[in-house]
Formats: structure tokens, C-alpha cells, sequence
């Protein structure tokens, strides 16, 4: 059958395939051990591992690939189980396709030209074929084993299930590889040996497809420290997709909600499909290439012919239609694409059905006209109905008409701009609101001025008229690879805030919200936040050698935009970083314009850069890491060590090298980085290593090799730039001139072209995706240290049994946010809190964990003890149960002594300070949000726990009569079990009768005035042997407990419970005796996910 074209690797490959035909653009091969011959040995091997894997498992014996010549590169196109199948493949590409190959002039057309027939025939055997997986049927006895053979909650979802073979060790497992909402799963049964595992997404800190010598293509998991291979997937890339999808969506959801909010099309756990999957890669994939907004979803896509006007060619590309953008990228995607706003399109025509062709015409008289497209007819009508276009006839004369009249309007305002707010009535905010950009307003250029810089600035804003003439300007532009060159010679200072906001996609944004900025100033203008105060604390540390920035008109357009920002998003709020990067903004693009391109920056292009814990910056480290190793084996052989260029390339990504180079040199980067995203930085930080690698090699420590880059980036110029020195910045004085010759910023950027401009943008999206996965695991498991070293101080647990107690205590968080929306420990989850406060349980979750945990059973799930327990533990009484609350708890149960215990159980029948708020609502103080947050309570909250002195047991307030019954129940239910359960029951009595005596003998004697009549019988006559029955249900509340004995108030101290219970020898051994938490720990890792989901 014919495969969607896929790049492969050779390295390998050729042990494993055998030539059967090959000619100049063609080659077919046979899989060793198969047909004549059998390979020798190598073939043996590779038929036996096929031979006994499952049958729909197995690797197709034939394939063709497609190459060219001058390339190393091949695709495979197809595949076969027998020779005729292949052959009438073969053939058809013979008869069909070679002959045409021939009018083509470079390699590159030829390979566009196969993959596009390749994929025309796909898409029209797809008509015919019915796939496996999307049968109802058999899906739903997929999902009938899958509940059977892994037991989970009967609300986890199954996405969709493979055959495939899981190594356990040397020896491959062959069964059903399961991928369900959280969890991986796999079964194997072989006989009588049964091979089970279950992984949660969240868990895992490694995906990656891998290969080698035995296994050519397999998935690569890492979690909990072990590495599981699934191999012999039909269709691996599939499968690694639909995994790879699960997993981020697992860790947005549960690492990083703010970034989850955002993506609302997979906010409902219980209804994720696998087709929703997929369609989320495709549109999230839509809008990085096309730089469209979050909202934009990718709706349908068709092949089709572009007329590209300035080549005279027709390109093969695909149109792709969201809700407000109509997009076309050529089949490379490198040759050119386009992105026309609905907004923009005043009509859309079919001249021609024999050429199933449509045009669109867009505002600027020009049109983009469409050849075979198959669906032309139902396009044309979704893109007028989109764009509001009425189907008649006499629709483009009055189209024309009404442009007329609009361009009069616009011709009269540009004449009359006073009468532009008198039309549209908004608040004039011309005084609040920079409309120039600083670049304009401090350093204007001069027209008169020929110098050589003024004549080549010049001469490069000649270059992009002519660009613009042949390839159109503003939204609507072609993007080609003539437009990468003119921006890797470098951007005119005139143009650079126009291209920016073109090429980051913040003109579509501004264009979409008219008056929203000015709005926001308005609203927090005057607000105090903690980002407010470190605003103004960094206004005048933001390129302060700039003259734009020692004076009030720029401090205060930078204070308006991060001011606005911070109160759009304040879950990102301001962070450091952000003023030096708004402050080049303002220097090139107007005040609303500079806002936008921040928002672009933040929240598309640099996502989860700008935040408390810089993810998305950690991510891009782990990338660039990758592409040292790959691209620069010898300075890897040299520097085992490659965390070093982590921490110094920090501030290379944050702050995209404007703080370590000059102000003329950085802002050619920047120009790269708003074309071509995070790519143009990654390929500079290797140019600039490789212009280094000598002396990075020879360097002895981390401080030379510091030293080496920062005299280099010193030395880094750009000999172009038509500032005045007043506004570039002087390099710092080198002693050492002779080693670092001055650098030309645009020959450094085209070197990086040169050598590292094949890495793809899609390859970097996806080592983001599998580094983000260690990122972000590496993070939790630091928190997890820190947490346990502070709890360590506090407890007498091992290390070893805090690790096993901070695993099981947040995986019950988490096991709460697997299945619901709205968990409110999901909703209040803060990464940004301090370490103990990340993870917290409310009443549902901890009863469930405290049950599986304490030491004697009594405390049963959803008791009205376990509710006590709750409360008593919650110190600061927000309705939550932090790890060190938790582990205190259980450390007092486990290793406290017997007066310890008591006291515990004691102050468990105490009244509570506070009640629980039933409906589940967490109540955080302070409050987080816009509002300033209150840090004099933070330090009265801190002050309060050092000064809080250790309780004593004279401290304890005395317990009433139905507390003291409660406590004597409470007693009966921990020794119900227990081989010495009589003689303790004996002993409680004892106690009980004895305490009742002594406060009845009290009241006497502090009474000796009140007549016998007015006492009441004697409480414990006739209980001397069992004054309470003892209850083994759950134990009611204090109110439930049973009628008052006596008409007067009675009550103990804590003290006389503790010296009766004292010369009790049963009960003192037994609460001294040594309860193994280790094996409570073992019961409770594997309960738990059961009991989660039959307590829901």
C-alpha cells in the first residue's frame, strides 16, 4: 500500500534490507529473511523476530523509497506483504510518474512533485479503506479487556490500542499496548506468563522514538527510573503521536494549569477521543507555522495549485481554512505561504469549473487565484459565508462602491484627524498613549545625510520597496525564502516595527481589538501589585544608555506597557527580563504596537518563558543542549560537562541576546527571531560556540570560559548601523584585542544560516515536547527534595520511607484531578507557591490516604473521625492538608511516644476551632489575584509560627462528658482486632470506672454544702466490668454519642486520663509497640487507585 512519505534513516538499515530494483529516483528492497536467499544469519535473526511476533504486528517485506540523485535523504512511499503487491506499485510508478520527473529542474521540485502524488493517491484510497481502530465493535471490546485485565475507575476513558511487543529485559512480550486519558497500559499473557503494566502520564520523564541494530523502529519510555521499549507497532508514528499528545495534555493539566486554561478544546478529561487528539496537534501545529492566535482552529485543509505571480509558477501546496484566517503553505513549506485575514477579503469568485479553480480577492487589488482544488465549490461558499459575502452577481460593483466611498473616508481623516475621535466618540488618550516610535522621536533620520551607512541603509530599504512590489505588503505578503535573505542582510531601521508586527502575527491582534489597549491603560492605571513594584524598581535599569530611557517619554510608555501586560495576564504578571525586551519594542514600533508584540512574544512565541518557574526557557536549554551534541561532537568530547552552557545561554533565550549584545547588534537577532521564532536563536547560540570552540576547549574552568564569551560578544558589531554613537553602545574595554578581532553582527547571523539553517522548526517543536517532560519532572523532583529536607527536620521517618510517603501523598492529588474539571485541589494548585504549599489534600482525598496509612485501622474512609483528624492536622485552618501537616501526623502515630499518642488522640475530641466548609470551596489567605497581596500578614503568619511555643500538657483543655464517652469508643475501635482485645477492653473499663469515681469524689468535696438528694446516681455503679459497649462501625459525632448521665457538668483533664491509662501495663505495651510503616506503604502503593475510584 502507499505510505504517507516519511524521511527515514539508512544508517542502519541496509543490515536489515535487501535491493531488489533500484533505478535514478526509485529503489526496492526486501527485508532479510524473506523469499530467496534468507540473508545468512543476519537474515535468520531479523525472520525470527518477525516470524513469532503478532500478525498485525509485523514489518511489511517489501517497501520502495523514493531519492534523488544529489541527496542522502530518502522517503518511503510504500510497502507490500508479497512480491505482486510491491511490483504493481512499482510498476505504476514506472508507466506514470518517470516520465515526468524529467522536465523538473532541481531535486527539490521532483521530491515536492512525488509527495504530492503520493499523497493525491492516499487520499483516494482513504475513501474505500475502513480503519480497524474506529470500529464500534471491536473498539468496544477492546475496552471491555481493557477494564478487565487493569481494573481502573470505570470513569477513565480509553483513547485507542495497539497490538505491539513490550522488552521486558532481552525477551520482547507480545500483546496490547493501551493508551487511555492518564494512563499507559499494557498486557501480555504467553503461556502462563501474565505481563501487566500501568504507567500514569504524569509520571513519565522520557518519550522518544529510538532504534538500533535488533529493533529498527521502538517507543522509548522512561518513568520511575526503569526503561520500557514498545516495538512492532503497525503504525509506530501514530501511536507515538497519540502518546506524546497524552502526555502534554497529562502535564498541562496537572504541572501547569495556566497554560492548560488556554486550550479549551481538551478541557473535559471524561470526553478526550483520539481524533480530538489529533485534531488538537493539527491546529496547534496551524497556528506555530502561520503565527495565528490561540483561538484559531484548523477547520478544513485542501490541496491545491497556487498562481504565484512573481515566479510564473503554479505551486503545489494545501489551503487551510480556520475561523477567521485563510492560509496556504507550498508543500515544503519553505518555498512560500501566505496568511489572508477573513477581514481582509472582499470577494471570491469561480471563473473556471473546468480547472476546478476559485479567486480570492483581497483588499489592494490583488487576487490569489486557486487551480484543482477538488471541494472548489463548497470552499468558495464557506470562505463568503466567513466573510460575509453575499454570492450575487452585483456583489463586486458594490463592493467597489462601497471601497470607493471607505478610501474617500480614509483620504478625509488622514487630512482631518481631529475628526476621528468626533466619529467614533473615544476618549482622547492621544496625552496618555505614545503614538511614535522612540527610534522616530529621538534619533529621526536625516534625509540629507550621505554618509556610506545612510547610502546602504538606504539601499536595503530600496530592496524591500522591490519586495514589496513583487510579493505585496502588509497581511497579506508572500513569505519566501528572498524574504529570509533580506532579513539575514538586516532590516532598515524605517521598516523594522512594520516587519515585526508582521512576522510575529501581532498586526492580526491589533486589528482584532481596536481600543483595547488603551482600555487597559486606563483600568490599571493607578493599580499597586506586586508587579507594579517591580516594574518601577526595573523602569530605569531598561537600556539605560539609551537617551530614549533617560527621559520621562520613554520611562513612562515602558511603565504603560508592562503596567497593561501585567494586568491583562497576571498570571504572568511582570517578570525580569520583560522590561529589556519591551524597551528594544519601543525603540522600533509605536506604544499599542510594542504591547502587542509582547503579547506575541509571551504568549505564542515564547510560551512559558516569562513565569516563576521559566519552563519554557528550561525547555529551549534542553533543546539547545541536543543540538551541541549533535551539531559540535567536538566540543562535546572536550566539555563532558554541558550544564555550563545551560546556565550561561539563560540570558540568551529570555532576553533573545539584547543583554549581551550591543543595543545595533541585538536588534538584528530580534529582526530573525520575530521571522523565524526560537530556531534563529538556537542557530546563533551554536554559531557563536563554534566561533568559539578553540578557546572554549582549551579553557580550565567555567569562569574562563565565561570570560572568553563575554570579551567575544563585547567585540560583536554591526559596521551597518546608521545610529549615532550617542545612542550604540561602547564596548567594554578588552586589554586583549589581539584574540578577539571585531565580529559583524550580519556576518555572524549568515554564518549561522550557513551552517545550521537545515535544523527544522518541526524538529524543534518536537524535542520541545520530549525535553519538556524531563524539564518539568526534573523540577517536581527538586521540589520534592526540598520538601522532604525541611520535613526531615521535623520527623523521625527515614528518607528512603519520605519519598515513599511524598509519592503516595501527591499522587492522591492527583488521582483527584484525573477525572473532574473542577477538583478544587486542581483549581488551587500553584506552582509559584512555596514548596510545601504545592500539594495539598482536601477532606475527601486526605481520608482516602489517611485510611490506607494510620496505624489501627480506626479511622475508616469518610468517617466522622477521619473528619476530625482533618481538622485537627490543619494548622493554619484553610481547609487543606500540606505534606508536613500530614507526615507530622503520622510520625506522632508511628514514633511518638505514649504520652505523644494520647495527646493526639485527646485533642481529636476537642471541639474545632473552625468548620469545614461543606461545600468543598478552599479558602486561601491572603488572597493572590490583581489585588495587592497583604504582605504584613505573610510576616504575621511567620512571625506567629516562631514564636509559637511548644504545647504542654497543662495547656489542654479539659474534655466534657459526651467527649470523654466519644474518646472511650474511639479507644474500643483501635484494639478491636487485636490478640489482647479482652484484657484491653478490661483495662478501658477500668479506666473509665476509675476516672468516673475520682470526678464524682471531687465534685463531693468541693461541694460539701449541697444536700445528698440533689446528686444524681452514681455514673459508674454497675459499670465496673464494661461501662461502654464497644462500637466497631464507624463512630458517630459527639452529639449522636448518647444521653447525659448525670444532671450536673463533669469533665477530665488531660493529665488524670494520662495517669490512669498509666497503670494500665496492656495499654501502655501496646501503644509502645513498634508499627512497621513500611508495609502500610507497600498495602497502601498498590490500594490506592482502587479505593480512589470506589470512593467517588
Amino acid at each position: 500500500m502507499w505510505l504517507k512519505p516519511e524521511e527515514i534513516l539508512l544508517k542502519n538499515a541496509f543490515k536489515l534490507w535487501v535491493t531488489e530494483k533500484d533505478n535514478e529516483y526509485f529503489v526496492l528492497q526486501r527485508r532479510r529473511g524473506y523469499g530467496e536467499g534468507g540473508g545468512g544469519l543476519t537474515g535468520l535473526l531479523v525472520g525470527t523476530l518477525d516470524t513469532v511476533l503478532d500478525s498485525t504486528s509485523k514489518v511489511a517485506p517489501f517497501r520502495i523509497l523514493h531519492h534523488t540523485p544529489d541527496s542522502q535523504v530518502y522517503w518511503s512511499i510504500a510497502c507490500g506483504v508479497t512480491k505482486d503487491e510491491i511490483f504493481q506499485h512499482w510498476d505504476w510508478l514506472q508507466q506514470n510518474i518517470m516520465k515526468t520527473l524529467s522536465v523538473f529542474d532541481s531535486s527539490e521540485d521532483i521530491t515536492s512533485f512525488v509527495q504530492g502524488k503520493i499523497r493525491g493517491l492516499i487520499a483516494e484510497e482513504g475513501k474505500t479503506s475502513h480503519v480497524l481502530e474506529d470500529d464500534p465493535e471491536k473498539f468496544r471490546e477492546a475496552y471491555l479487556r481493557f477494564e478487565n485485565w487493569f481494573a481502573l475507575p470505570q470513569e477513565e476513558k480509553l483513547v485507542t490500542y495497539y497490538a505491539c511487543s513490550y522488552w521486558k529485559g532481552k525477551v520482547p512480550c507480545q500483546g496490547w499496548l493501551y493508551l487511555s486519558t492518564n494512563f499507559l497500559c499494557f498486557y501480555s499473557y504467553l503461556l502462563g506468563a501474565e505481563v501487566k503494566l500501568v504507567i500514569s502520564w504524569d509520571e513519565i520523564w522520557r518519550l522518544e522514538k529510538t532504534s538500533n541494530v535488533l529493533l529498527t523502529e521502538s517507543i522509548h519510555v522512561v518513568a520511575h527510573g526503569e526503561d520500557h521499549y514498545f516495538s512492532m507497532l503497525l503504525r509506530l508514528n501514530e501511536t507515538f503521536v497519540i502518546m506524546e499528545q497524552l502526555a502534554d495534555y497529562s502535564i498541562k493539566r496537572l504541572f501547569d494549569k495556566d497554560a492548560f486554561e488556554r486550550e479549551r478544546a481538551l478541557s473535559d478529561p471524561l470526553q478526550i477521543t483520539k481524533r480530538g487528539l489529533e485534531a488538537h496537534a493539527k491546529s496547534e501545529q496551524f497556528r506555530t507555522f502561520f503565527r495565528l492566535p490561540k483561538e484559531e482552529n484548523l477547520l478544513e485543509v485542501h490541496e491545491s495549485f497556487l498562481w504565484v505571480p512573481f515566479s510564473h509558477f503554479n505551486t503545489l501546496g494545501k489551503i487551510c481554512l480556520s475561523e477567521n484566517y485563510l492560509c496556504f503553505a507550498s508543500q515544503d513549506g519553505s518555498q512560500c505561504h501566505i496568511i489572508i485575514p477573513m477581514r481582509e477579503v472582499v470577494n471570491v469568485e469561480k471563473p473556471d469549473s473546468s480547472s476546478r479553480a476559485l479567486t480570492v480577492y483581497v483588499r489592494g487589488k490583488r487576487a490569489l487565484r486557486f487551480t484543482e482544488v477538488r471541494d472548489y465549490q463548497r470552499l468558495a461558499t464557506t470562505i463568503r459565508s466567513r466573510c460575509g459575502i453575499s454570492p450575487s452577481p452585483q456583489h463586486s460593483a458594490s463592493a467597489e462602491v462601497i471601497r470607493g466611498e471607505c478610501q474617500s473616508l480614509i483620504n478625509h481623516f488622514e487630512d482631518n484627524p481631529e475628526d476621528v475621535t468626533m466619529m467614533v466618540g473615544q476618549k482622547d488618550s492621544s496625552k496618555a498613549v505614545s503614538t511614535e516610535a522612540l527610534m522616530t522621536v529621538f534619533h529621526p533620520q536625516d534625509v540629507e545625510n550621505l554618509d556610506p551607512k545612510m547610502l546602504k541603509e538606504k539601499m536595503k530599504e530600496q530592496s524591500w520597496n522591490i519586495h514589496f512590489s513583487e510579493y505585496g505588503r502588509g497581511t497579506s505578503m508572500f513569505f519566501t525564502r528572498k524574504t529570509r535573505d533580506l532579513i539575514v542582510r538586516g532590516v532598515p531601521e524605517a521598516l523594522r516595527g512594520e516587519l515585526w508586527m508582521l512576522f510575529s502575527g501581532a498586526v492580526n491582534d491589533m486589528a482584532t481589538h481596536p481600543g483595547y489597549y488603551t482600555e487597559l491603560v486606563e483600568q490599571s492605571l493607578g493599580t499597586s501589585t506586586l508587579a507594579t513594584d517591580e516594574i518601577e524598581r526595573d523602569l530605569h535599569r531598561s537600556l539605560p544608555e539609551h537617551p530614549a530611557f533617560q527621559s520621562d517619554t520613554g520611562i513612562s510608555a515602558l511603565r504603560r506597557v508592562l503596567t497593561a501586560y501585567a494586568y491583562r495576564n497576571p498570571k504572568i504578571g511582570y517578570c525580569q527580563a520583560m522590561n529589556i525586551l519591551t524597551s528594544v519594542l519601543l525603540l522600533y514600533a509605536k506604544e499599542e504596537e510594542a504591547f502587542w508584540l509582547l503579547v506575541a512574544v509571551c504568549e505564542r512565541m515564547l510560551p512559558d518563558y516569562f513565569n516563576r518557574r521559566i519552563i519554557g526557557a528550561l525547555v529551549d536549554q534542553a533543546v539547545f543542549e541536543d543540538l551541541i551534541r549533535e551539531n559540535l561532537p567536538q566540543l562535546v568530547e572536550n566539555m563532558m560537562d554541558l550544564s555550563f552552557f545551560s546556565s550561561v545561554s539563560l540570558s540568551w533565550f529570555l532576553t533573545l541576546f539584547i543583554s549581551v549584545l550591543p543595543i545595533e547588534s541585538a536588534v538584528n537577532v530580534v529582526d530573525c527571531f520575530f521571522y523565524d521564532g526560537i530556531k534563529a536563536i538556537l542557530q546563533l547560540g551554536l554559531a557563536v560556540l563554534d566561533y568559539n570552540m578553540e578557546a572554549l576547549i582549551s579553557c580550565h574552568d567555567d569562569a574562563e570560559a565565561v570570560t572568553i564569551l563575554n570579551k567575544f560578544f563585547d567585540s560583536v558589531t554591526n559596521k551597518d548601523s546608521p545610529l549615532p554613537p550617542t545612542v550604540q553602545q561602547a564596548p567594554v574595554a578588552n586589554n586583549d584585542k589581539s584574540k578577539h578581532l571585531n565580529v559583524d553582527i550580519s556576518e555572524l547571523i549568515r554564518d549561522a544560516y550557513e551552517k545550521y539553517g537545515s535544523i527544522r522548526a518541526e524538529e524543534v517543536e518536537s524535542s520541545r515536547k520530549r525535553n519538556k517532560l524531563f524539564v518539568i519532572q526534573t523540577l517536581e523532583d527538586t521540589t520534592k527534595q526540598n520538601v522532604i529536607r525541611v520535613v526531615s527536620q521535623e520527623v523521625k521517618f527515614t528518607p528512603a520511607q519520605l519519598d515513599d510517603l511524598y509519592n503516595l501523598f501527591k499522587r492522591q492529588h492527583f488521582l483527584s484531578c484525573y477525572w473532574t474539571m473542577k477538583s478544587p485541589a486542581l483549581l488551587h494548585h500553584d506552582p509559584s507557591l512555596a514548596y510545601l504549599e504545592q500539594y495539598q489534600l482536601g477532606f475527601q482525598q486526605f481520608s482516602v490516604l489517611f485510611s490506607l496509612l494510620e496505624p489501627w485501622a480506626f479511622c475508616t474512609n469518610k468517617s466522622t473521625l477521619s473528619l476530625w483528624v482533618f481538622r485537627l492536622i490543619d494548622e493554619n485552618q484553610d481547609g487543606l492538608v500540606n505534606f508536613k501537616e500530614f507526615c507530622c501526623a503520622l510520625d506522632n502515630l508511628y514514633c511518638g511516644s505514649f504520652t505523644n499518642k494520647l495527646k493526639f488522640l485527646f485533642k481529636l475530641h476537642l471541639p474545632p476551632d473552625f468548620d469545614l466548609p461543606e461545600d468543598g470551596v478552599i479558602k486561601k489567605s491572603p488572597e493572590r489575584g490583581r489585588g495587592k497581596v497583604d504582605l504584613q500578614a505573610y510576616l504575621k503568619q511567620w512571625q506567629n509560627e516562631i514564636l509559637r511555643k511548644e504545647e504542654t500538657i497543662k495547656d489542654l483543655p479539659r474534655i466534657n462528658q459526651a467527649q470523654f464517652i466519644q474518646f472511650s469508643k474511639t479507644l474500643y475501635n483501635i484494639f478491636h482486632g487485636d490478640p489482647e482485645e479482652e484484657s484491653l477492653y478490661r483495662a478501658v473499663a477500668h479506666v473509665t470506672s476509675l476516672l468516673l469515681r475520682m470526678e464524682e469524689v471531687g465534685r463531693r468535696l468541693q461541694e460539701p454544702s449541697s444536700p445528698p438528694a440533689s446528686l444524681k446516681p452514681n455514673p459508674a455503679d454497675g459499670e465496673d466490668e464494661a461501662p461502654l459497649t464497644p462500637k466497631n462501625s464507624d463512630t458517630p459525632s459527639p452529639q449522636e454519642a448518647g444521653p447525659d448521665l448525670s444532671g450536673a457538668d463533669w469533665s477530665f483533664s488531660f493529665e488524670q486520663v494520662l495517669a490512669s491509662l498509666l497503670n494500665e501495663p496492656e495499654i501502655v505495651s501496646f501503644f509502645d509497640r513498634h508499627v512497621d510503616i513500611q508495609s502500610r506503604v507497600k498495602l497502601a502503593q498498590v490500594a490506592q487507585l482502587k479505593l480512589t475510584g470506589n470512593s467517588k
